[in-house]
């Protein structure tokens, strides 16, 4: 605790300095899981790339005390020893304990436990002052509760206390067909009022085909039965797996129920929780079409090392292609999961598309909720669908930014006509008037007055995107014209991602200094 305690007081006197000066800074992780572009500036940043440490682990109040930049896989590897697992873990094994608190993450048994932040006791901030402090729900609850998905602009989280639950070796999980969209919501209830299920999610791979996944925790396999996994090189992608065990052996058009009993997988845990880390979802299978390379077993094997998401985050801020894909995760209440469906199917055409079925408050009634999670929606209701919208946006909206801009504006409005929300942590399109009727603008401010913290920039300033004004600089700059013409000559800007990753080197911060 020691050395943590100095790499605070290091982060506190720098925060101090910032705040001294009225000068907003910006966090520095050392790795994202965000598809924004970065706007880190060496002499504006606070570096907390050093919390890496999982400092301490209860059993008997099983609990685990972590540093903010811990992944998931390596908490899940510091806590499985001891028998006990977070009750959340986020899908991608890069995603950090701090960024699922100060983001907005759930994952497959979010149906149970909630948002990530509703499984933290407590936070320790360096307020915007400078002031060190631990946010709990006996000390500071408005702040541990504000600073959950404010993307760091209450404070720097340093140090956190998460919730851990039993583990088991093995997830049992069974794949429930789906043939429309009616008929999504009233299996999910089903399979949420089974209360065996640990977990719960779903892939559509059409309008009228896709699967429910849910897991239960086991200690073994039957005698007999297979063992599959996600994680080895030789393993098959967990989406192509799903959608050949659920439609490659019925068909279209079989009886409801023909085989379900073979529908079931013995999976490891650890495959479990991070199976859609190799291909990103479903992601990676664009960039074998953008290079024109045969989609097989093969080539994902021999290419498998570029296809697990912390080599694709790089290779995608890299290359610029989150600037000509949509990728958006946005949840809309269960009552309106039927019309989404309809419209994303008219107006984008993506397939597959993630189900996540999110419980709002968590298991405990005073547990965090979050300012910037809070639902739209007027019947305040205890579950929304979460829907993973990744693709290539059409043809016009690559080649043109505004058109680009158009088709995330109206994804955006539509989810708030239904009262639902996106998630901050892809790029943004509102105007700040529609950014604050949708955010509770009220309620932040004056927690952000409280904690010192108003000289930050507010999440709207870290989140929004501005491409218009990008393209206005693109055609006033003969040299920023020869960049755009690099950047969408194929393959160069895939190739410069690629090159990117293979020499490594730190995606995030600009090489020198900027001239002021």
């Amino acid at each position: 605790m020691d050395a943590h305690d100095r790499a605070v007081q290091s982060i506190a006197a720098a925060v101090r300095g910032f705040y001294d000066r009225k000068t907003g800074y910006r966090i520095y992780h050392g790795s994202t899981n965000s598809t924004r572009a970065s706007a880190l500036r060496r002499d504006q940043m606070v570096d907390t790339s050093g919390l890496i440490h999982v400092l301490h682990i209860d059993t008997t109040a099983r609990t685990a005390i972590v540093e903010p930049n811990v992944p998931m896989d390596r908490l899940v590897e510091a806590t499985l020893p001891h028998g006990l697992v977070p009750p959340v873990v986020m899908e991608f094994p890069g995603i950090t304990a701090g960024g699922g608190y100060s983001g907005t993450s759930a994952e497959s048994s979010s149906f149970r436990h909630g948002f990530f932040d509703r499984t933290v006791n407590w936070v320790e901030l360096v307020l915007a002052n400078g002031e060190v402090v631990r946010a709990s729900r006996d000390s500071h609850p408005d702040l541990l509760h504000g600073a959950a998905s404010s993307f760091g602009t209450m404070g720097v989280v340093t140090q956190l206390e998460v919730q851990l639950v039993p583990a088991k070796p093995f997830v049992e999980v069974t794949y429930h067909p789906v043939e429309s969209a009616d008929e999504i919501v009233g299996k999910i209830e089903e399979l949420t009022a089974d209360t065996t299920n640990d977990y719960l999610d779903g892939i559509m791979f059409a309008r009228d085909r896709g699967a429910l996944i849910s897991g239960r925790l086991v200690d073994g396999p039957a005698p007999g039965a297979k063992v599959q996994g996600f994680t080895a090189p030789t393993d098959p992608w967990f989406y192509l797996h799903v959608r050949k065990r659920v439609w490659g052996a019925r068909g279209r058009g079989s009886s409801k129920g023909e085989g379900e009993e073979a529908l079931v997988d013995i999976v490891p845990i650890v495959d479990y929780l991070f199976r859609y880390d190799r291909g990103g979802f479903w992601v990676g299978e664009y960039a074998f079409k953008y290079f024109i390379t045969p989609f097989n077993r093969i080539t994902r094997f021999l290419l498998d090392y570029f296809m697990h998401t912390r080599v694709m985050y790089h290779a995608l801020h890299k290359s610029g292609h989150s600037n000509i894909y949509v990728i958006q995760d946005v949840a809309v209440p269960y009552s309106a999961a039927t019309d989404f469906i309809s419209f994303l199917d008219r107006n984008f055409g993506i397939y597959p598309l993630w189900l996540c079925p999110l419980k709002m408050k968590g298991n405990r009634s005073d547990s965090p909720h979050g300012l910037l999670a809070e639902v739209s929606a007027k019947d305040s209701p205890e579950y929304l669908l979460n829907f993973g919208v990744w693709g290539p946006a059409g043809p016009t909206a690559r080649r043109n930014i505004q058109s680009f801009i158009d088709v995330n504006r109206r994804l955006e409005h539509k989810v708030d006509s239904l009262g639902g929300k996106k998630w901050l942590y892809a790029q943004t399109y509102y105007t700040e008037d529609e950014f604050w009727s949708i955010y509770n603008k009220q309620e932040y401010d004056a927690l952000r007055q409280k904690y010192h913290a108003t000289y930050l920039p507010s999440v709207y300033d870290k989140v929004k995107t501005d491409l218009v004004a990008e393209q206005r600089r693109i055609e006033a700059s003969w040299a920023a014209w020869l960049s755009a013409l690099f950047w969408g000559t194929w393959p160069l800007s895939g190739l410069y991602g690629v090159l990117a990753v293979v020499f490594g080197g730190d995606y995030l911060l600009p090489k020198t200094k900027p001239k002021p």
